[in-house]
């Protein structure tokens, strides 16, 4: 099978701080790059404040291109960073088909706009860039309401907190540059892009908005709906070249990739060319076996093998710029003199995934002789270097937090700290491994994911409310 598949944001060394990352659009912010002088109708106040021209922002100095990711191509697929839109998505039965060219890909993303359809929006990406989102959203979105962050009738099929319409999106299809036999950049030269944002759609429960948002936030947030602009042809007049969307082809269809489009300019703004010949997916034959050659591989800076380990469909995009990075950090660092003697997990199907939680870790450091272990025993964990051995359980854990916790904090703040600590000691961290054609392979934004959903489990309804004065 035929499946490039995405991956995760790549973002090589030299990139200017502030980059926005993969699902953390910074609407509001105008796209770093904008010409002094530049007064499309972005502004810094969040909706409901009186608009402020771009040119007395004191924009940062033109640096590079790549700030049309999130100018434009990112403001396409807001819907995928949004918090209001972040639940709609979740409701993804089936991925819409592709298309039959390149250009029609990206129409096709901006019909989903068009139609107000964040659903069908993240069906038009790739199948493997939207089941990562769509996945584990669910489960997520389940605890959410259990924590009372969002109502318990929130229904995220009717969700539209935020609405991108296009408009006469023209294409310079004659521009069009077909990097690889999967991968094909097209440009976009003209139309609008209206971004509609209405908060009063955000299903946040009633107690939850009372603790975080002030009276004039919440006087904003009633205002209703606020609508910002952006001219295409402007914005490609300003910066002297069209915008790159990059598409993919997964079995003989083409898809929009937010995921490869980074990629892209992140290559353009280190004057790179996408490599001929990717650095292949090479799994393991089991969940378990993925993790310890990781693990080793982590450990001895053997970044080839570490891409190696990744999803060819998820992770597609740092297979194919896998070259560059190697020739970036030069030379493999070699064995680093410590062996993964032992590493067993225990395996629990999660959606789209298997979590391999770590039950037992063994280093050996053959240069120093010494030797380092990591063993669960029910809900504690005995830790073992070279001849002394100790043990800590999840409740002594959670108590010993709770005492070196600042004496100034609030009970219910304290309390939220040792459940927190209490139940990431008894879920464990897990690490989330894909099968793709019988060959197992670690999936870094599906275990960030669960990372995430690890903290959320842990938690109570009344802990939120006690972070939430703690950060006041």
């Amino acid at each position: 099978m035929t499946n490039p598949g995405q991956g995760g944001p790549w973002q090589p060394q030299g990139m200017p701080p502030g980059q926005p990352q993969y699902g953390q659009p910074q609407y509001g912010t105008p796209p770093q790059g904008y010409p002094q002088g530049y007064q499309q109708p972005y502004h810094q106040q969040p909706y409901g404040h009186p608009q402020q021209p771009y040119y007395q922002q004191q924009p940062p100095p033109r640096k590079s291109r790549r700030g049309l990711v999130i100018g434009l191509v990112a403001a396409l697929v807001v819907a995928l960073g949004g918090g209001a839109t972040w639940f709609a998505l979740s409701q993804t039965e089936s991925v819409a088909s592709g298309a039959a060219t390149p250009t029609e890909a990206a129409r096709n993303l901006a019909g989903s706009l068009g139609n107000g359809d964040l659903v069908g929006l993240l069906g038009s990406l790739a199948p493997a860039e939207a089941a990562l989102f769509t996945d584990p959203i669910e489960d997520a979105t389940g605890e959410l309401k259990r924590l009372g962050v969002v109502k318990p009738d929130a229904d995220p099929k009717s969700l539209s907190g935020m609405r991108l319409q296009a408009e006469n999106l023209a294409f310079d299809e004659a521009a069009q540059e077909q990097v690889n036999d999967h991968v094909a950049i097209t440009k976009l030269t003209g139309g609008t892009l209206e971004v509609t944002a209405n908060l009063q759609d955000v299903p946040l429960a009633e107690d939850f908005m009372d603790a975080v948002l002030s009276r004039s936030e919440r006087a904003e947030l009633e205002q209703g709906p606020q609508t910002r602009t952006i001219d295409i042809a402007e914005v490609v007049r300003q910066q002297g070249e069209p915008v790159r969307i990059a598409t993919v082809n997964v079995d003989g269809e083409w898809y929009p990739s937010l995921l490869y489009t980074i990629a892209d300019y992140a290559l353009l703004a280190e004057r790179q060319a996408w490599p001929q010949q990717p650095v292949p997916a090479i799994g393991a034959d089991s969940p378990n076996e993925a993790v310890q050659q990781l693990v080793l591989a982590a450990l001895d800076g053997d970044l080839r093998r570490v891409i190696e380990l990744l999803p060819p469909d998820e992770m597609a995009v740092l297979h194919d710029v896998g070259p560059v990075l190697l020739n970036a950090i030069g030379a493999e660092a070699g064995p680093s003199g410590i062996t993964v003697t032992r590493l067993e997990t225990e395996t629990s199907e999660l959606n789209g995934g298997t979590r391999a939680t770590v039950t037992a870790l063994e280093l050996t450091n053959e240069r120093k002789r010494s030797t380092f272990s990591l063993v669960r025993e029910g809900t504690c964990y005995r830790v073992s270097v070279d001849e002394n051995s100790d043990r800590l359980c999840a409740d002594e854990l959670a108590t010993m937090l709770e005492r070196r916790s600042d004496v100034s904090l609030p009970p219910a703040a304290r309390q939220a700290v040792r459940n927190l600590g209490l139940g990431v000691f008894e879920q464990g961290i897990g690490v989330v491994t894909t099968e793709v054609d019988g060959e197992h392979y670690v999936s870094p934004l599906r275990t960030f994911n669960e990372l995430g959903m690890t903290v959320l489990r842990s938690l109570q309804p009344e802990d939120i409310q006690g972070l939430i004065r703690l950060a006041e």
